[in-house]
């Protein structure tokens, strides 16, 4: 059993408020689909870890009680993911099957059912859900079938719920989220995911920006004047550009359906690089001036990007903008031991010199 300290530790992390986090989907030509996102952090820096599960690990669930004795699984599976402070936290992650699942914040519109000790067998805690999808499932279609199984909980009375993200390799993305105590799943044709509130109202929303587009506004006539646009991609005035959940949602489903497909997983990488570093938070637009923390340099705390069809895992983090990547293929999951291990082994920014040649 796990002591009360360690609930309580554990406890806090989820309760502490997510701000922005952002997800999307791109696709190389060669039909590869690429699941991305930030993870967004604001009060303080959490422990971020990368977890690697072996097939035949076995999980339990924690309980709003603070002991470890909800439900059990055992994976099925082999599975890599990123997260916060201990391997049960598994934000983002990827199967040996190619299934990825994310976990993003919901505060305020997601209701779970509650606690119920004659249900304790059947009771998850809703961060643990990335962990049991990916050690039980290998497709979208298993997990709706196998959902009435589970009660997803919420452990700590103060933290907020969150809402699901699952991609499969051929490029179907689902949205999950529990309201009024059911699953309701939202098929996600173009691919993004914020924050509250309810991912239909975001679909909706989008409706109010269809006069966007690619490329640069037409000159246009006022009396005997023309005007014409100051600069390249005046298509796009009018894109919301605050952090809201609702303007990031907008601005994600823009940059990451007008770009250009690239023809391999690499490219395709480095271009959700590229769009996600639109998402990245500065405090001092989210925090009243002398409120801000200090100790960090970012409240993006990592950004991923995972290749779905070769299984690589790609990340940096505020610290360190360098990419690193763990390769699944090098993966033996019938072997490997469970592990995990910080992000960064050293919180220092890469800097390379350049030498300059002297005559």
């Amino acid at each position: 059993m796990k002591t009360f300290a360690y609930f309580f530790c554990l406890a806090t992390i989820i309760a502490t408020p997510a701000i922005a986090c952002t997800g999307i989907t791109l696709h190389t030509r060669q039909g590869t689909t690429i699941s991305a996102r930030t993870i967004d952090w604001s009060r303080e820096e959490n422990d971020n870890i990368y977890i690697v599960v072996p097939r035949g690990h076995q999980e339990q669930s924690l309980l709003p009680d603070g002991t470890q004795n909800g439900m059990k699984f055992v994976a099925k599976y082999g599975y890599v993911g990123l997260g916060a402070e201990r391997p049960e936290i598994v934000l983002d992650g990827t199967n040996e099957t190619g299934l990825n699942a994310a976990l993003f914040y919901f505060p305020d519109y997601g209701e779970y059912q509650e606690y119920d000790e004659a249900m304790r067998d059947i009771s998850l805690a809703d961060f643990q859900v990335v962990s049991w999808i990916l050690a039980n499932f290998s497709s979208i279609d298993e997990i709706q079938e196998n959902i009435s199984n589970v009660r997803i909980i919420n452990v700590y009375p103060d933290a907020a719920t969150v809402h699901w993200r699952i991609t499969e390799p051929n490029g179907r993305v689902i949205v999950m989220e529990i309201i009024n105590g059911e699953p309701t799943f939202h098929e996600d044709a173009i691919g993004v995911i914020a924050n509250s509130p309810h991912f239909d109202w975001h679909y909706t929303n989008l409706n109010n920006y269809v006069n966007l587009k690619a490329g640069d506004a037409a000159p246009l006539k006022l009396g005997t004047d023309t005007l014409k646009s100051f600069s390249r991609g005046t298509g796009l005035l009018g894109l919301p550009g605050d952090f809201s959940s609702p303007s990031r949602f907008v601005r994600a489903s823009f940059f990451s359906n007008m770009i250009i497909e690239q023809p391999d997983g690499p490219n395709t990488i480095n271009q959700a690089f590229h769009i996600l570093n639109n998402f990245d938070v500065p405090f001092g637009t989210v925090f009243a001036p002398g409120t801000e923390p200090v100790k960090m340099p970012s409240a993006t705390q990592w950004t991923i990007a995972t290749d779905l069809g070769n299984k690589i895992l790609y990340y940096h983090t505020m610290y360190n903008r360098t990419i690193r990547k763990i390769d699944m293929n090098t993966i033996d999951f019938e072997t490997v031991p469970f592990q995990f291990a910080p992000l960064d082994d050293v919180k220092t920014e890469t800097m390379i010199p350049i030498q300059i040649k002297q005559e």
